[in-house]
């Protein structure tokens, strides 16, 4: 038993041994010195190493013209052309260095540069810790890599990595943009700068802020995140994540996208969009809406996909599928909207129903028609079968006017004169001024003209050809107050900016709105590169070749 327990002792102090033995440090190894002397007034505990100084250790190799080498403490202090060799990836330059064979770490200054293999820093003071594979320096520092230049106050370079990554006012300046930042990332052999914090980016095209983005110089591809927005001379483009290509500039944002038209106080949300700024378009899905000022009243429509084309002036806005709009006394939907800002032509196209006040309009196809010098409404086309109905005030019946045509005119916003023309048809509710019904008002004639105030019928006018009578409420059956194809759609009818949206896109809306919450909300957040701007960064396992299957006999 004491011989079991003295030969497991005896064992570990043999590898504690082994491993203190493994674990000391290297000495430097001096290779070459065309003079070696020892002077110890001069310089006390050292040796002294004049001429074609070459020395190493541990596979770094370090040359300069004069250096006193601290044998005790494994230490060297290197004077004149001096430069630092790591393999392949690192070359140190500097007047003056200092490097340690216990620590293996390095100091050098006096116009420092350090090289890689795919860019160069130039500062007054750099230090390498080998022990790590990073430099860095808290001095004005200059990188150049092939097509950018980077300037910052201090940085640090991850060797294994090729990964600068600087924390104070870096400014990367290549010939297209010039990127702001306090936080930034780079990956000198693939091109990448990841940015933290409040940066910027500023180039003849555009200009992109962000507190959270990915950017490949080489590519000219971006992905920005988390308050970020790309501002054009006439449209800001924002959203929680926006995709940019410089080259073709294209642009896409998703969730809670909002598109600001500063020229024409527009704006266009949504949370998916995409933007053509060479061919001046711009598709916008998943809760569009946009939203434009007329009259001093917002103006909202709304379609499952809205679209703007075209450059300033003669802009066109389509909405397709299921197109709504809603502004303060006027409302109404279709299957689809066009509204030209050249022509300030507006059509409601396919199945249009428009509620003008309390009034129900319909007819086969609606044109409403602005004027682009006073900015406002001016009048109202309804082409084709065009019905005009609304509420008795009082009773329970329907005014309805019914002909081929109508031509109505806006005052103050609001429509005022109304013509309906050809084959026109009236049941209308007469009351006098203490409201009390006096008869139902039922005949045909050519042509029918409404004054309306306030978006009620002032006076009604008959021309041409009248051919009917006023009835005495008892006098006139059920059936036959309303006219043939009479259909009221008031259940329908769009009372809010938020009624131009169904059920399920808001139901989308707020699980979206609250996925934004959420990550919000998270701490350290990684960066998700969406696929066309992939991380670049993370190298890929490699894939071993499947072995062929042997043949069967």
């Amino acid at each position: 038993m004491k011989k079991s327990l003295f030969y497991i002792s005896y064992c570990l102090l043999l590898l504690s041994v082994q491993f203190t033995f493994a674990q000391a440090p290297k000495k430097i190894n001096i290779e070459h010195s065309d003079y070696l002397d020892v002077n110890q007034e001069l310089v006390p505990d050292a040796i002294l190493l004049t001429g074609n100084v070459k020395v190493n250790h541990d596979g770094v190799v370090l040359t300069c013209n004069k250096a006193y080498y601290f044998q005790k403490e494994n230490y060297l202090k290197a004077f004149g052309n001096v430069q630092l060799v790591q393999g392949d990836t690192l070359f140190l330059n500097s007047k003056y260095a200092e490097y340690s064979g216990n620590s293996k770490k390095a100091f050098a200054t006096g116009d420092a540069v350090m090289s890689s293999p795919d860019a160069t820093l130039q500062t007054d003071t750099i230090n390498f810790d080998r022990n790590i594979q990073q430099v860095f320096y808290n001095s004005k520092g200059t990188i150049i890599n092939k097509d950018n230049t980077l300037v910052s106050k201090s940085g640090r370079y991850f060797v294994a990595e090729k990964k600068f990554q600087f924390l104070t006012e870096v400014v990367l300046t290549n010939p297209k943009y010039v990127m702001k930042s306090n936080h930034l990332d780079y990956y000198s052999n693939a091109g990448h700068a990841y940015l933290f914090g409040p940066s910027t980016i500023t180039s003849e095209a555009n200009y992109i802020y962000t507190e959270k983005g990915f950017y490949d110089t080489k590519k000219n591809l971006a992905h920005f995140l988390r308050k970020s927005y790309i501002k054009y001379n006439d449209r800001r483009i924002e959203g929680d994540s926006l995709f940019y290509n410089r080259n073709t500039e294209f642009a896409s944002a998703t969730r809670n996208v909002k598109i600001t038209d500063s020229i024409n106080r527009g704006v266009v949300k949504g949370h998916y969009a995409e933007l053509y700024k060479l061919k001046d378009s711009m598709f916008v899905t998943k809760r569009a809406v946009a939203i434009n000022l007329v009259e001093k009243d917002s103006v909202y429509i709304h379609g499952k996909i809205l679209m703007v084309t075209g450059k300033e002036g003669e802009r066109v806005l389509r909405a397709y599928k299921n197109a709504r709009f809603y502004k303060l006394d006027m409302s109404g939907k279709c299957d689809s909207i066009h509204s030209n800002s050249k022509t300030a032509l507006t059509k409601l196209i396919g199945n249009p129903i428009l509620w003008n006040g309390d009034s129900q309009i319909t007819g086969d196809l609606m044109h409403l028609i602005g004027d682009n010098t006073t900015k406002k409404l001016d009048s109202l086309k309804v082409i084709n079968n065009t019905f005009l109905l609304s509420r008795d005030t009082l009773g329970t019946g329907y005014n309805q006017v019914k002909g081929l045509n109508l031509f109505g005119k806006f005052k103050d916003g609001k429509l005022h004169d109304v013509d309906v023309v050809k084959n026109t048809e009236v049941v209308y509710f007469m009351r006098n001024d203490a409201n009390e019904l006096i008869g139902i008002n039922k005949n045909v004639s050519s042509k029918i003209n409404l004054i309306l105030e306030n978006n009620a019928v002032e006076t009604i006018t008959f021309f041409n050809k009248v051919d009917g009578d006023i009835y005495p409420e008892d006098e006139l059956p059920e059936n036959a107050r309303k006219l043939k194809g009479m259909v009221w759609r008031g259940d329908e009818r769009i009372k809010s900016k938020d009624d131009i949206f169904t059920a399920e896109e808001n139901e989308m809306n707020d699980k979206l709105v609250q996925e934004g919450k959420d990550e919000e909300a998270k701490e350290n957040v990684p960066m998700k590169i969406r696929e066309e701007t992939l991380n670049y960064d993370k190298k890929k396992p490699a894939v071993k070749p499947k072995a062929k299957e042997k043949a069967k006999k």
